[in-house]
């Protein structure tokens, strides 16, 4: 109960100081830096946006809040909401780094170390923060600049490039720049290699090899790494078809990220987001949604047999504008939006009864996926399973619009590059075979093909996942029987969804670390 009053009346003086911003503003820098934050934040719900932006405009005032810890979380719907209304202050803090990096390496001979340590420090909060808000042209602006301070002939400094170059790692390929990316990997590795220092390992590999870096997790090592090595282990495994340990793994990193950050922190959303993409990835549709349920793929799955798309279609277009707004028009998150978008689309244009409109509808999602195709082949080649997904998109497109030579032509293609790829037993081929078999069977009247091809796919579905697995391949009549049983498995199965969302008492880390590791493949 007293508890409950102190942080009533806590709430109740940050609210006074934000209603009276011109009485007390002058204050405001000389609080401790998790009531400033507070403040700005109370400050941005009350509308005093004029007060507001002059404050957030000041990189030393931002350099001071951004200490807050984990507080500073608060700040990123300010800075969003800010933007929103036109005050990019990314780009305004992001320029003013820059500035006085320029004016320190203009200064004449070498700079002090204590100016050097400030604008490391202040480099290394501002770029983690702009990296979390999404602001990846700013926060590599600013990782880059401070990176050019540090003096990789010392052993200290060279822990510091590291964690800067781990950070760079992060923004660019986030922000689908693989080229750079890859380049930064390997000056990072250049320089962990110069080390004794077993973390700085471990933070690196968190990144590019993220099974390996299990082995690697020991004391000492902050949470946020581990949870990204976690996060990043039980992806792997899902690419891998591994989907017990990918299991294990995310519910370790939900219940770590959980209790040491809170329900409200990125860190702990980030989690949620990838055991949503283990739990789309494993059938368990349903649960996906509720996990995952403002991106627009999942939605488009679980509304696929009920012919509802609008909720789906929606957020597909908002990330398409949000998308827009921050990237340029060229960039490769646009791809997979465009792709749901397009895929939405068709389905719709399917239900619809008038021939002129589903034409209409049916070439804008064709513009949508050939734009996504670009794209992709511009970042990735041909050679690549994300060119070969939109191969096959195209496909059953022109199969939609009559087309069927070149929907023919499209499913080969994407089959040619999967098995060239990951070879002829993977779930992905199994896909496009399915799909094919699924043209010559209803449109092309080649039921031999077909039948082959549906024989195939079943083989695949059926040693990855079991007889209960309900993947996306068109039945014949003389699959009756199977269909039967396959309904009665899934019925059971859906019976024991609700499994997934009760996660068992989580080990300590490194007893479960240890158990993981001896498990066999």
């Amino acid at each position: 109960m007293a508890n409950c009053r102190v942080e009533n009346l806590y709430k109740l003086a940050a609210s006074t100081t934000a209603q009276n911003c011109d009485l007390y503003k002058c204050e405001f820098r000389s609080l401790p830096n998790t009531v400033q934050c507070d403040i700005y934040r109370q400050l941005y719900e009350t509308g005093k946006t004029e007060v507001l932006v002059a404050e957030l405009s000041e990189l030393d005032v931002v350099s001071k809040v951004l200490r807050a810890g984990d507080t500073r979380i608060k700040l990123l719907t300010v800075f969003q909401g800010l933007r929103e209304e036109g005050f990019n202050l990314s780009s305004l803090l992001a320029a003013e780094f820059l500035k006085r990096c320029h004016k320190i390496s203009l200064g004449g001979g070498s700079p002090g170390r204590l100016i050097i340590q400030r604008i490391l420090k202040t480099g290394m909060s501002l770029g983690g923060f702009l990296s979390e808000g999404g602001w990846y042209e700013d926060a590599e602006d600013v990782l880059t600049n401070s990176y050019k301070f540090c003096n990789t002939r010392e052993p200290e400094d060279c822990k510091i490039a590291t964690k800067f170059l781990t950070r760079l790692l992060h923004v660019r390929t986030a922000n689908c720049k693989f080229d750079a990316a890859k380049d930064t990997f390997q000056e990072a590795v250049d320089i962990a290699s110069k080390l004794d220092s077993k973390n700085q390992e471990i933070c690196l590999a968190g990144y590019v090899f993220s099974v390996k870096a299990l082995r690697k997790i020991g004391p000492g090592l902050p949470m946020k790494a581990v949870v990204d090595i976690l996060r990043n282990a039980s992806k792997a495994c899902v690419v891998k078809r591994k989907f017990k340990k990918a299991e294990l793994l995310i519910k370790q990193g939900m219940f770590l990220a959980k209790k040491h950050f809170g329900c409200d922190h990125p860190k702990y959303a980030d989690t949620l987001i990838d055991y949503g993409y283990y739990l789309l990835n494993v059938d368990a549709i349903h649960l996906s949604v509720k996990v995952y349920k403002d991106l627009g793929y999942a939605l488009y799955v679980h509304e696929y047999s009920t012919g509802n798309f609008d909720e789906a279609r929606y957020h597909a277009e908002r990330a398409i504008s949000i998308i827009t707004n921050l990237f340029p028009d060229d960039h490769l998150l646009l791809a997979s939006s465009k792709r749901v978008k397009a895929l939405i689309l068709e389905e719709i244009a399917i239900d619809n009864p008038i021939r002129q409109k589903e034409e209409e509808i049916l070439k804008e999602a064709q513009e949508l996926h050939l734009a996504s195709l670009d794209l992709a082949r511009k970042s990735f080649g041909e050679n690549n399973v994300q060119t070969a997904k939109h191969y096959g998109n195209l496909g059953r497109l022109f199969q939609s619009m009559r087309k069927y030579k070149e929907a023919e032509d499209m499913h080969k293609k994407a089959i040619e590059i999967k098995e060239r790829i990951l070879g002829s037993e993977d779930y992905e081929v199994a896909l496009s075979l399915g799909h094919l078999a699924s043209l010559y069977n209803y449109d092309m009247e080649q039921y031999n093909k077909a039948e082959q091809l549906y024989l195939r796919s079943i083989a695949i579905g059926k040693k990855l996942f079991g007889d209960g697995y309900s993947g996306d391949f068109d039945r014949m009549e003389t699959y009756h029987q199977t269909l039967m049983d396959w309904k009665d498995l899934r019925e059971s199965a859906n019976t024991k969804e609700s499994a997934h969302e009760k996660t068992p008492d989580p080990w300590p880390t490194g007893q479960f670390i240890q158990n993981f590791l001896s498990q066999p493949d």
